[in-house]
C-alpha cells in the first residue's frame, strides 16, 4: 500500500488567521500613513501661521518691493496654500527639508550632525531613569508608608516641581564651578575635538571603538552632569509610575494567595507583581524617552550641548523656518517611531494583545 503524499489542505481557521494578519498589517500601515500626514499638516500650518516672514529673513528688511516679490515667488509662497502643501509634502517625502538660512547647509545634513548628540544625552538619561527609578518605585511600593516610600515620593515631588534650567544652573555652580568634579558646558574640550571618527554618532562609543581613552573620559566628564540632571527627572517620573503600578498589583488576590502558599516575598514582588506591570511600564519608559528627546531644549541651552534643541532654538531666534520645521518634523517622526516600536514590543511580550 503506497503512502498518501497529498499535502494536507488548509482549513478555514488558517485562512481566517492569514486574513486577520493581513488586515492588522493593513490597518497598521494606514494608521502610520495618517499619522505622518497629520504631522505634515501640522508642520505646514506652523510654517504659514507663525508671525515670522521667511521672505524677510532671506532678503532683509531694506529690500525693495521687486526683490521681495521675486524672493516670495522663488520660495513658492505666492501659490495657493493647497499647492504649497503638495510641494512641501513632495519635498519632505524625497528627503528635502530645504536649506538652512543660518548655516547655508541642507537642513537634513544639519539634523544628521546635531541629532546624535541629543540621542546620546537622552539615552544615557533614560538608562539612569530606568536603573534607578524602576527599582526605587518597586521598593517604595513593597515598603509602603516606610522611610524608603517617603524618599521616593519626595524625589517625585521635587522632580515634578523644580524647573530643569534652575537645577542645571545650580548643578553647574556646585559641581563645575565650586567642586570641579565635572567639565563645563559643551560636549568635549576643544583640544579633543575631531580626534575620533564619527561612526555611531555617540562620542562615548566612538571613543571606545577608537581606543581613545582620553577622549572617552573627557566626553564622559562633559555629559555626566546634563545626563544626571535629565536622568533625575526621568527617575522622578518612572519611580512615581512604577510605585503606582506596583501598589495596584500588590492589592490583588493572586499576591495574597502567593504569600499564603509560602512563596518568598522577593519572588512575589519581582516575579509575580512586577511581571504584570512590565508591559505597561514599557509604555511609560518609551514616553519618558520621547520626552527627553523633544524636551531637552532648556538643558541643552544651559549646558551649551550641540544637540537638536540648541539647533532649534538658534533657528527660532534667527527666523530660520526651514530649520524650525525640519527639526519639528524629525522630532515628531521620532516620537511616532518610538510609539510604533512600543506597540510591536507589546505584541511580543503580551500574548493577550496578539
Amino acid at each position: 500500500m503506497t503512502p498518501d503524499t497529498t499535502p494536507p489542505t488548509r482549513g478555514p481557521d488558517a485562512g481566517h488567521a492569514a486574513a486577520r494578519r493581513a488586515f492588522v498589517a493593513l490597518r497598521w500601515l494606514l494608521t502610520l500613513a495618517l499619522t505622518l500626514a497629520g504631522l505634515l499638516v501640522v508642520t505646514f500650518v506652523i510654517g504659514r501661521k507663525v508671525p515670522i516672514d521667511p521672505v524677510l529673513a532671506v532678503v532683509g528688511d531694506r529690500a525693495s518691493a521687486s526683490a521681495y516679490a521675486a524672493a516670495r515667488a522663488q520660495l513658492g509662497l505666492d501659490r495657493p496654500l493647497a499647492v504649497q502643501f503638495i510641494l512641501y509634502a513632495r519635498d519632505v517625502l524625497h528627503g528635502d527639508l530645504g536649506m538652512s538660512l543660518l548655516t547655508s547647509n541642507p537642513v537634513l545634513d544639519d539634523i544628521r550632525r546635531v541629532f546624535p548628540a541629543t540621542l546620546e544625552l537622552a539615552t544615557l538619561s533614560t538608562l539612569i531613569g530606568v536603573l534607578v527609578g524602576v527599582p526605587l518605585g518597586v521598593i517604595a511600593a513593597a515598603r509602603h508608608n516606610r522611610w524608603i516610600d517617603h524618599v521616593a515620593r519626595f524625589v517625585g515631588l521635587i522632580g515634578s516641581s523644580v524647573p530643569v534650567f534652575w537645577l542645571g544652573l545650580m548643578g553647574l555652580l556646585l559641581f563645575y564651578a565650586k567642586l570641579h568634579w565635572v567639565s563645563g558646558p559643551g560636549r568635549i574640550d576643544p583640544e579633543f575635538d575631531g580626534m575620533v571618527d564619527a561612526r555611531t554618532g555617540s562620542l562615548l562609543i566612538d571613543a571606545l571603538l577608537a581606543g581613545e581613552w582620553d577622549v572617552f573620559f573627557n566626553a564622559l566628564s562633559h555629559i555626566a552632569l546634563p545626563a544626571a540632571i535629565l536622568g533625575y527627572y526621568s527617575v522622578a517620573y518612572l519611580s512615581r509610575m512604577t510605585r503606582s503600578f506596583m501598589l495596584d498589583q500588590l492589592n490583588h488576590e493572586y499576591v495574597t494567595t502567593a504569600r499564603a502558599k509560602g512563596v518568598p516575598e522577593r519572588r512575589v514582588i519581582w516575579v509575580h507583581a512586577f511581571g504584570n506591570i512590565a508591559v505597561p511600564l514599557l509604555t511609560v519608559i518609551a514616553l519618558s524617552y520621547s520626552y527627553l528627546l523633544e524636551g531637552s531644549v532648556l538643558t541643552e541651552i544651559v549646558f551649551a550641548w550641540p544637540g537638536i534643541g540648541s539647533y532649534l532654538t538658534g533657528a527660532l531666534l534667527n527666523a530660520d523656518m526651514n530649520a524650525v520645521l525640519g527639526s519639528t518634523l524629525v522630532i515628531g517622526a521620532t516620537f511616532i517611531a518610538l510609539n510604533l516600536l512600543t506597540d510591536a514590543l507589546y505584541r511580543v511580550l503580551d500574548p493577550r494583545v496578539r
